[in-house]
């Protein structure tokens, strides 16, 4: 390419930019800038080609076209720019100018958000025994077979090891199905004396009016020296009476625990019959509401605590059972639906 030609092109740019500002004098719209963009300087447009082609000019010839070449480019880039914002601006002036409200019509009431009835209940249950002296530990909801059961006593051929109940992920992986492993976990780094209560999300297999495959529990720990079942035995009752109120009876049933011995099931003087017996409590005049018991010795081993020097209870009680009872509520299925219709009564 000689001289010539390199003016033949410097020529075509005068023409194309010329051209170019004619035509942006005639837009009306934002499209229609669009349109003028792809043409001087779209992909396939002369400028844009120009530029692809420089190198291929000889070196005396490339630092003027090029630079005239980007030059236009920019020029009318910049003139692009502008008009693309003056338009959206008349867009965006005629739409708010499109809008119309209606100050004299009245606003929409927002309903304020509220505790679901469980957090409720747990902080409330926290409370209590926060004010008794208790911590609040907490641990993780995938736990390990061997602290869901092996160290807490439970035999491997006990049922609660089966399918049928345990939510397995592996073979010694599954969803924790109490908050008892919390309390190895704790023991393991803290020594005596421990006073703890678990709160936290557990998982079985059962699904009708009175169990759900995820619920709430609440555990206690207490391992001390000179600890004995009236210590055990106090603290529940003051428990219930907290938040049942100070009129109703307590009990205790011996029953089976792995993890506990002795241990026992207490229960609570029925509300609704005041414990002559109906049908709520199935005539017995007495509803259960947890397990509990003296620390079986054997637990100890797994922590490095002393039996000889150290003794200590424990005890669990499933959230939703304490909501059901303390409100009257006849299916445990209604805390998980979230109809607003039952949620917003509490």
């Amino acid at each position: 390419m000689n001289t010539a030609d390199s003016s033949e092109i410097i020529k075509k740019l005068a023409e194309e930019k010329g051209s170019f500002n004619r035509d942006i004098q005639k837009v009306s719209s934002a499209e229609e800038v669009y349109k003028l963009k792809v043409r001087y300087i779209g992909a396939k447009s002369f400028i844009i080609s120009t530029l692809g082609s420089v190198g291929n000019l000889p070196a005396q010839l490339r630092p003027a076209v090029g630079r005239e070449t980007n030059t236009v480019k920019k020029e009318i880039e910049a003139v692009l720019n502008q008009k693309e914002k003056y338009f959206k601006s008349l867009e965006f002036d005629h739409g708010l100018r499109k809008e119309k409200i209606d100050l004299s019509l009245p606003g929409k009431n927002m309903a304020a958000g509220k505790k679901h009835i469980i957090s409720a209940v747990i902080e409330e249950i926290e409370e209590i025994f926060v004010g008794m002296g208790f911590e609040i530990a907490e641990g993780p909801e995938v736990e390990t077979d061997y602290y869901n059961f092996e160290a807490l006593n439970t035999p491997a051929d006990h049922p609660a090891r089966s399918l049928h109940d345990t939510f397995f992920i592996t073979e010694n992986t599954l969803l924790r199905t109490h908050t008892s492993p919390v309390q190895i976990r704790y023991m393991e780094k803290n020594k005596p004396p421990i006073y703890i209560i678990a709160p936290g999300k557990v998982y079985r297999k059962d699904y009708d009016i009175s169990h759900t495959p995820m619920f709430t529990q609440i555990e206690g720990l207490v391992v001390d020296r000179g600890i004995n079942f009236g210590n055990l035995k106090w603290v529940l009752e003051k428990f219930i009476r907290e938040i049942f109120g100070k009129e109703r009876k307590v009990r205790f049933r011996p029953h089976y625990f792995p993890f506990t011995e002795p241990s026992a099931e207490v229960d609570v003087s029925c509300d609704i019959c005041s414990g002559s017996g109906c049908r709520t409590c199935g005539g017995s005049g007495w509803l259960e509401i947890l397990g509990a018991g003296m620390v079986d010795p054997n637990l100890y081993r797994y922590v490095n605590y002393d039996p000889e020097e150290v003794a200590g209870f424990a005890f669990g009680m499933g959230i939703e059972r304490i909501c059901m009872l303390k409100y009257g509520i006849n299916d445990i299925r209604l805390f998980y639906e979230n109809d607003l219709r039952f949620i917003d009564q509490f």
